[in-house]
Parts: C-alpha cells; sequence; structure tokens
C-alpha cells in the first residue's frame, strides 16, 4: 500500500444519522399551519373580522418557527459530508432548536406586555368570532401534534471511532442505544403544544366573559399563558445552549470514561474534554500519564465497551519519576 493512500486510516465524521421522519412530519405542519394562515388572513379582509386577521398573523409567526427547525434538517442533511465541519452538521438541528427556544421566549415576552395592557385598559372584546377562532386555532394544533407526534429518536450510528498517538486505528461499536429526543422536532412540537394552550386558554377566557360577563378572565388567562410559555423556552435555551456551549463534562459518561481508563491504578488522566457530536454519540480528547504506560490497543480496549464513545483521542505520558503526580 503507497505510504499516500490513507483510505484505511480515515473514516466518515458524520455521527449522527439524523431524523427523515421528524422532517417530514415538520414540514407537514408547515404546510398545515401555512394554509390556515393564509385562509385566515383572506377570511379576515374578506369579512372585515379583526379576530381572523390577527390569528392570521399568529399564525405566521409560527410559520417562521417550524420553517426553522424544517430548514435545520435540511442543511444538516446537505451539509452532512462537507469536510469543513470537523465533527459532522448535527448542531446545526441543536441551532435550529435554540433559535426556535429564542422565539418562542419573545412570544411569550409579547404575550405578557400586551396582557398586562389589557388588565390596565380593557377593551371591548366581540366573543362569537373570537371563540370560533379560538376553536379554529385549537383544530389546527391538535391536527399538527398529530402529524408531529410519533418516534422521536433514531438509533445512532455504527463504527465508531477511536484514536491514538502512533496513528493506531480500531472500531468500538454502538449497540443499538436508542437518541434521546431530537431537540429540533421537541422545539417544533413545543411551538404547537403552546398555540394550542392558550387557544384552550382563550376558549376558557372568551367563555368566562361572554356567559358570566368576566372580561378580566381574558387577560389573566394570557399572562398565565405567557408564564408556561416562557417555562417551555427556557427548559429549551438550557437543553440546546448545553449541547452548543459543549458543557458535557457532568455527562455520565465522562465518569464512565475516567473509570475504564484508570482502572489498572496506574494511569491517571491529566486532560480531558468531552462534548456531544450527537445525539448519542460523544467525542474525547484524552490526556494521562503513567509509571508504566500501556500500548495504545490497551487503553483503546478500555474504552470500546462505552457505546457512546465515538471519537476519542489518546494522549499517553510517561512519568519518569515514582513520586510525580
Amino acid at each position: 500500500m503507497s505510504i499516500h493512500d490513507l483510505s484505511g486510516w480515515q473514516h466518515n465524521h458524520a455521527f449522527d444519522p439524523g431524523n427523515r421522519a421528524g422532517e417530514r412530519r415538520t414540514w407537514i405542519v408547515v404546510a398545515i399551519t401555512a394554509m390556515t394562515m393564509v385562509a385566515e388572513i383572506v377570511g379576515g379582509l374578506v369579512t372585515g373580522s379583526m379576530a381572523l386577521l390577527a390569528d392570521g398573523w399568529h399564525m405566521a409567526t409560527h410559520v417562521v418557527a417550524l420553517s426553522v427547525s424544517g430548514m435545520a434538517y435540511v442543511l444538516a442533511r446537505r451539509w452532512s459530508g462537507d469536510e469543513r465541519f470537523a465533527f459532522g452538521t448535527w448542531k446545526i438541528e441543536v441551532l435550529g432548536s435554540f433559535t426556535s427556544a429564542l422565539l418562542l421566549a419573545l412570544v411569550a415576552i409579547a404575550m405578557a406586555w400586551e396582557s398586562a395592557q389589557r388588565l390596565l385598559e380593557p377593551r371591548p372584546i366581540d366573543y362569537v368570532p373570537a371563540l370560533a377562532v379560538a376553536v379554529v386555532g385549537l383544530v389546527v394544533n391538535l391536527v399538527c401534534a398529530w402529524a408531529l407526534h410519533g418516534p422521536q429518536h433514531a438509533h445512532a450510528g455504527h463504527g465508531a471511532h477511536d484514536h491514538s498517538q502512533g496513528h493506531d486505528h480500531a472500531h468500538a461499536h454502538d449497540h443499538g442505544s436508542r437518541a434521546p429526543a431530537d431537540l429540533n422536532l421537541r422545539a417544533a412540537y413545543v411551538h404547537v403544544l403552546t398555540d394550542a394552550l392558550t387557544s384552550v386558554l382563550a376558549i376558557v377566557a372568551l367563555a368566562a366573559g361572554y356567559l358570566a360577563g368576566w372580561g378580566w378572565v381574558d387577560a389573566a388567562m394570557g399572562v398565565l399563558g405567557a408564564a408556561l410559555v416562557g417555562w417551555w423556552s427556557k427548559g429549551l435555551l438550557g437543553a440546546s445552549a448545553r449541547i452548543l456551549l459543549d458543557r458535557e463534562m457532568d455527562a455520565p459518561v465522562v465518569e464512565q470514561l475516567r473509570a475504564a481508563v484508570q482502572s489498572d491504578g496506574d494511569a491517571e488522566i491529566c486532560d480531558l474534554h468531552v462534548w456531544r457530536v450527537g445525539r448519542t454519540s460523544y467525542a474525547a480528547v484524552v490526556g494521562l500519564v503513567a509509571h508504566d504506560p500501556l500500548t495504545p490497543e490497551a487503553y483503546r480496549a478500555r474504552v470500546a465497551s462505552i457505546p457512546s464513545l465515538v471519537h476519542v483521542s489518546f494522549e499517553v505520558n510517561r512519568c519518569a519519576h515514582r513520586d510525580c503526580p
């Protein structure tokens, strides 16, 4: 074999298989929401109903947010073989989730502001058409929730890779572990659920105003809805930011790796970096020191049983003195 033929030492850096089913569901929901948006805006213009117009433009914000999730899938898949992405394109999906969470936070702020204004300055409400719009919105969002519902997990790919000094190369395999929830699909789902929630709260509030004359309930439900949307947004922001910022050193796989590498009582990890490269996949750079360093194959064998480690690089150092750290 020519020294320039490195194909036997190279591998694909697309560590996450993607979620084609989730991508299809997301675009179906975008289409349903967009059609509803157009119908409500046209209906509002024809009938002069401000309630229909307002809900139509509200639907437009969800079309934008859901399209962000859809485009994240498209871009991650399109650039999956682009060598400029050192550890694959999966984090584009996570970035889509983070963006959607930011949009949700803006929606929560807008809801809270408008509701506070309504509490301070109550306005007359045309209950019957408003109730009709709320019911239509609820039905559409239940249909969208059903469309998004399904397996939100994908099996991690096989053929994980380990690297160490001396260019030794071997494969560790993932034995069918299931990945955690797709954050990008979760973001789309949360958008649909928040819209369904606001529709339910609106129906309750409008019914209370129409039947009992409690107009203040409408604004109060708006405040409650804003608080719930904000809480869901906070959860999404935290989950996606953790991955984007590589805050993974408290993940269980870190202690598993430490225990495996240091199991002989001689080797000690002096430098360790672990980060996520897929929903169930981690990469690691391990610096270790030992009085009697073992072969790279020996350290590789110790971590081969950890299926979530798909790309590990070792830096092995010999300790020249018995009393060294």
